[in-house]
């Protein structure tokens, strides 16, 4: 014969609650019923805090390209001065570049 002893409340207690707990573990590892790709699926919104996070850090980003790029082209060689006269001196451009095709061709050998 086996003496069976009384049943403590506290014990089946932690016996309902370990069977509750390993019943939620058991839920979440289960898969989805219905799985679709992460991409498909529905987007929760972003708080308003996580979205102005977010656009602080894009500009962050931003800004830091734009002085990595400026500060790039200042240390390249220096600019002419004078973009000004550049512009009035296209014909003067036209006519070396015709003396250049006539420096460079055999032309001078008829």
């Amino acid at each position: 014969m086996t003496n069976m002893p009384p049943a403590d409340p506290r014990i089946e207690a932690v016996a309902t609650r370990l069977k509750e707990a390993a019943q939620k573990r058991a839920e979440a590892y289960a898969p989805p019923t219905e799985w679709q790709p992460i991409w498909k699926r529905p987007r929760k919104p972003k708080s308003i805090k996580a979205k102005k996070a977010e656009l602080a850090k894009q500009r962050k980003r931003l800004k830091a390209a734009g002085v990595r790029r400026f500060y790039g082209a200042q240390s390249r060689r220096p600019r002419p001065r004078p973009r000004q006269n550049r512009i009035g001196s296209a014909a003067a451009r036209r006519d070396t570049r015709a003396l250049s095709r006539m420096r460079h061709s055999n032309a001078w050998l008829w």
